[in-house]
């Protein structure tokens, strides 16, 4: 279990060594977690084996002890967040299709931008804030005040306008209705209803409800976007054509529609998946 107390000494050292060094600390204390957290090893190989079937245990271990390594970059960039500015933008990040948004945003009925557990997408949202697009994003709350308040408050310096999940509904139609822009992650259900039941690397799975549903009510655009790391630690921001989405469809076919974007990019960037939790329906 996280304390505050940690998560407050991690962005402390995060703040006062250079990036690079806080990358091998980071990684460091990593590979040590690996080795006792027999659980989450357990559950991502299980998930890694869903996915890729075909590879070689050799290729599997390689790519989850560099997905641990990836959360631990992950955690330094989010401690990091107060000395993100435009010009770290300019600098280290690289935004790919940026006008499937800007189409979006003019068909006047709001926006959802669809990301997933990939790269950072923390970062991702915090990126568009500072490029001035006025941004919601749906948050699950920490079971800790004290840890919910540290991420939310950097969250929201950064412009991001942060809504708790469980308390969203309302909120997200009345963004979507005065065509704001929402973010929300489609990969993991945190519902208490078990989301919809879907066909996910050819296993059944719940994948969230939310963005379909609010899609389908609103005739809001569906955008998904990912912010993926590269070799040298700088970022992509990428952005996929818009889903197309019949008022007429289902749940289940909206998500269908979307869904595939999530799995291509899980199987381009499966060390930038986290995941650590068994994943599939039994």
């Amino acid at each position: 279990m996280y304390s505050y107390s940690l998560f407050k000494i991690g962005q402390s050292i995060a703040l006062s060594l250079p990036l690079k060094l806080c990358y091998a600390v980071a990684t460091f204390f990593s590979d040590v977690h690996f080795i006792f957290a027999d659980k989450d090893r357990a559950d991502t190989w299980a998930n890694l084996k869903t996915i890729f079937p075909d590879k070689s245990d050799k290729e599997l271990r390689a790519i989850r002890l560099k997905m641990f390594r990836n959360f631990a970059k992950y955690l330094v960039d989010f401690f990091r967040f107060p000395l993100m500015n435009k010009a770290f933008i300019e600098k280290n990040v690289r935004v790919e299709n940026i006008e499937f948004v800007n189409e979006a945003i003019q068909k006047k009925k709001g926006v959802i931008l669809l990301t997933a557990h990939i790269g950072n997408w923390e970062l991702g949202g915090a990126v568009i804030a500072q490029m001035d697009y006025p941004l919601w994003a749906v948050a699950l709350p920490h079971k800790s005040e004290e840890i919910n308040a540290f991420f939310n408050s950097r969250r929201e310096k950064k412009g991001i306008q942060v809504i708790p999940f469980g308390k969203a509904a309302r909120t997200c139609f009345k963004i979507l209705l005065e065509n704001q822009m929402l973010a929300l992650v489609g990969d993991r259900d945190f519902s208490n209803d078990g989301g919809e039941v879907i066909t996910f690397f050819g296993k059944a799975t719940y994948l969230p409800k939310g963005p379909a549903v609010l899609a389908l009510k609103t005739g809001a655009a569906i955008v998904p976007g990912f912010m993926v790391r590269n070799s040298d630690d700088t970022f992509t921001l990428r952005f996929e054509r818009t889903v197309e989405v019949d008022r007429q469809q289902s749940i289940e076919e909206v998500i269908n529609n979307y869904k595939k974007i999530i799995e291509n990019y899980i199987r381009a960037y499966p060390d930038q998946w986290f995941m650590f939790k068994k994943f599939w329906i039994e």
